[in-house]
């Protein structure tokens, strides 16, 4: 079943909490269609939504939900097949505090001042509340999601988060039209956004960080503090999933990973830095 948030108050919100009111509750394998503004809330170049609460809200990314699915349980996994990623036909890129490059977005291509890139637009955020209660910022990822602003993530991919609350509360938005690796300024090409994810709920594999299975590879995401402890927790990922598909482990595996897993820096903006871990298809064969 196919379930559609509109861009309405009640349904966006800036900040993690496990007791926010769900948006909608869903079936497992139901799709949600939804609409948010762009990191700062912005719907246009010179119009802003007003978030729900501004003393919670405005600070935060704009974000949509939470998704109560059904039957979901602290420790399962959330399956997030990411359906669509529909950027409006704005954004703008940040290169300091006070200086903004706004973005035409049309047919796949982004146009500035003479410049050209095409577009692989994606969520910045997917993820789901801390365990613990009270007000969490929508800025640093976690183990459970967030914002990972992971440009892997398109349109065709699935995201596998470890569950941490009963109801998943699953929420999403930040939407890019395109960024690089390591989001170097603090923002990509931000743009308000309408995409559309479907969401199940498995037992298997058992996570303790994100992974996601993308065109023609497994990628595996830590993040930390610090950089080194990001790629250990995408590595450690990594490893436990080369024994699930490979059947291998312990020093065999970390010595082919040192041969065919690519560690790639994620972002570097967010507090916690991230990495991800990626093996291609048939590297092994």
């Amino acid at each position: 079943m196919l379930h559609e948030l509109g861009l309405e108050q009640r349904v966006l919100h800036g900040h993690f909490s496990k007791d926010l009111e769900p948006a909608i509750e869903i079936d497992p394998g139901d799709s949600v269609r939804f609409t948010a503004p762009n990191h700062a809330w912005d719907i246009a170049r010179d119009e802003q939504f007003a978030p729900r609460s501004p003393e919670l809200d405005i600070e935060g990314h704009a974000l949509a939900g939470p998704i109560l699915v059904r039957g979901a349980k602290a420790g399962q996994t959330l399956v997030v097949k990411i359906d669509s990623v529909e950027p409006a036909p704005w954004g703008v890129v940040h290169g300091g505090r006070d200086h903004a490059i706004h973005w035409e977005l049309r047919d796949g291509v982004g146009r500035a001042d003479g410049f050209e890139i095409e577009l692989a637009p994606f969520l910045g955020v997917m993820g789901m509340p801390p365990p613990e209660p009270g007000v969490h910022s929508t800025g640093p990822p976690r183990r459970w999601g967030g914002n990972m602003d992971c440009k892997e993530l398109v349109a065709g991919t699935t995201l596998y988060l470890p569950i941490p609350v009963d109801g998943a509360l699953f929420s999403a938005g930040d939407g890019h039209a395109v960024q690089g690796d390591g989001e170097v300024s603090g923002t990509a090409i931000e743009a308000p956004t309408t995409a559309q994810v479907t969401l199940d709920v498995a037992d298997e594999p058992r996570l303790e960080w994100p992974l996601a299975r993308i065109d023609g590879a497994w990628l595996t995401l830590g993040f930390a503090e610090d950089l080194e402890e990001a790629g250990r927790r995408a590595m450690g990922g990594m490893l436990a999933l080369m024994e699930r598909e490979l059947g291998v482990s312990g020093a065999d595996a970390m010595a082919l990973a040192s041969l065919g897993v690519d560690l790639r820096v994620t972002q570097v903006v967010n507090g916690c830095v991230g990495v991800h871990a990626v093996l291609r298809d048939g590297t092994f064969r």
